[in-house]
């Protein structure tokens, strides 16, 4: 209201009351990357000035106070006259007060008479609002959006910083606004606001940091190595002494993966979103995930957590790849949590009024050194550890998340005249034609069978003994191998996809003898070892 102040005790001050004003508007808040609707009541009164917000903790209901009366005045419209009360329904769902600004303040307005009710509670309302009314970008639109349209919203008004994300979403008209005078104009019907665009999905190529696996000397069981596990999406170990290249191998195997499609786009993107990671100029995710916290990353920041959780390295990874350099100095709790994770596919943050989940499917890429030194085996520095440090050393990783990783191999220093004397490997862009063409065939195996995974690592042991059945001579082999080296139920399998993987990018529709060999021998017996 723009009109003169009222005293609070003259006759025409109570005399002015009159019924109380209603509005509803409609917002939305995500626990995870799961979307609630919430309603937002708002009753006014010509009373005694307060303002008064039910449903937020008291800190995120002050501010959010703050902005709203803030930027209603300058529209030009006061609340010094108003007594307003503010119900945040369902109660029992966690709420953020930046993304409810501009229902809260829209629903005032609607309540006071400034604008028409019907429009404003028909219409999903997100935004953070300025002091000057201007409305700012939030996260975890993309999600909000996907559960709105599954709840039968058809309208929404976002942030303008928010238009790519929100043009992924179909079947919902979306506007976005600059400020709040924008909003109110178009809910009045004087002046429409533009429409969010629709965003084009063009996958881009993966980073390899600037380098080719062209310029990679030496390293040939390395290479084979992450080829394999690209084209497989199995994960990766690597072990080895300080400056055999490990992280350099590490960026080439992300380089060599196949681009994402649209709908592993789209779940990256809603994890993304959430944790507010987003290129507002993109508006998505279109390169996989690329990964890499330093050893010294807590638990949470690992798997995700918080107060109002947030996503971990695990989740902003999906569909991508998680590399964990020095996997052995780790923290023993987050690594035990990372293989619940790898098993499971999710993650679940239980808190005790709410529980999130975080898809978590990425290829885990380790490296670590074969001793604290990190020297043992290097062909030309002595490693001063004795043999129980190294295996002491070794046993933090776990024989339970060793068996998470399908390919092993080690990585020594190369020589220092292998730049001279090793002739050019192939090229990035060769490597990578293949594993597509290795990926193609998997999935298109996989949904043949109706099976849900779409690489050879999600593969569990009925199906691979339908899709890679074995010859007798190939299958004694194998039986062999397990019982010599003693591998478990879990490492035998992974033997199984990797040379399912192996026969794939050989364009071979059978397993056979060589592909279980070179499965058997990238990593198997070096792994053994280890979890010995």
């Amino acid at each position: 209201m723009t009109g003169e102040k009222l005293n609070p005790g003259s006759e025409s001050y109570f005399a002015s009351a009159g019924p109380a004003g209603s509005a509803v508007t409609t917002a939305s808040t995500s626990v995870g990357i799961e979307a609630n609707l919430i309603q937002i009541e708002v009753r006014c009164t010509r009373s005694l000035s307060y303002f008064h917000i039910v449903g937020l903790t008291e800190g995120a209901a002050r501010e959010t106070r703050v902005r709203v009366v803030s930027a209603i005045a300058g529209i030009g419209i006061l609340l010094d006259e108003w007594a307003i009360t503010v119900n945040l329904a369902p109660l029992d769902l966690p709420k953020s007060g930046a993304v409810l600004d501009l229902a809260i303040a829209i629903g005032v307005l609607a309540a006071i008479g400034k604008l028409p009710t019907e429009r404003a509670r028909a219409t999903l309302l997100l935004g953070e609002l300025s002091l000057d009314g201007r409305v700012r970008a939030v996260r975890g639109v993309l999600p909000k959006l996907e559960g709105a349209r599954m709840s039968d919203v058809r309208e929404a008004i976002l942030p303008a910083g928010n238009a790519c994300e929100a043009g992924l979403v179909n079947d919902i008209a979306v506007w976005v606004a600059g400020d709040l005078e924008e909003v109110c104009a178009h809910l009045r019907g004087e002046r429409e606001l533009p429409r969010a665009p629709a965003t084009k999905f063009t996958p881009s190529e993966c980073s390899g940091n600037g380098y080719d696996l062209s310029a990679l000397r030496g390293h040939p069981a390395a290479r084979r190595a992450i080829e394999v596990a690209a084209a497989g999406n199995h994960n990766l170990l690597m072990i080895g002494p300080p400056g055999g290249g490990k992280t350099l191998l590490a960026r080439m195997l992300h380089s060599i993966l196949p681009p994402l499609t649209f709908d592993e786009a789209f779940e990256a993107t809603a994890v993304h979103s959430v944790a507010g990671l987003l290129n507002d100029e993109r508006g998505m995710v279109t390169s996989r995930p690329f990964r890499a916290p330093h050893h010294s990353v807590s638990e949470a920041g690992l798997i995700g957590g918080g107060e109002f959780p947030r996503p971990g390295e695990v989740s902003l990874a999906h569909h991508g790849v998680l590399f964990l350099d020095e996997l052995a100095e780790f923290r023993r709790s987050a690594l035990d949590a990372l293989h619940h994770v790898l098993k499971d596919g999710r993650v679940c943050i239980a808190r005790m009024r709410t529980r999130a989940w975080f898809p978590a499917k990425p290829m885990l890429v380790s490296a670590t050194n074969p001793c604290p030194c990190g020297y043992f085996g290097h062909p030309t520095r002595s490693c001063r550890c004795a043999p129980e440090l190294r295996q002491r050393y070794l046993s933090r990783l776990g024989g339970a998340l060793i068996d998470r990783f399908d390919v092993h191999v080690p990585v020594a220093p190369v020589e220092r005249d292998a730049p001279i004397s090793a002739g050019a490997g192939e090229s990035t862009v060769a490597v990578s034609a293949r594993v597509v063409l290795a990926r193609t065939a998997q999935r298109k195996r996989h949904l043949d069978s109706r099976t849900a995974g779409a690489t050879n690592a999600s593969l569990g042991l009925a199906e691979l003994k339908r899709i890679a059945p074995l010859d007798s001579e190939t299958e004694k082999l194998l039986e062999a191998t397990v019982r010599r080296l003693g591998l478990n139920a879990q490492a035998s399998l992974s033997v199984l996809r990797v040379a399912r993987t192996i026969a794939d990018l050989d364009g071979i529709p059978n397993v056979e003898m060589p592909h279980v060999t070179e499965a058997i021998g990238l990593g198997r017996m070096f792994s053994s070892a280890i979890s010995q």
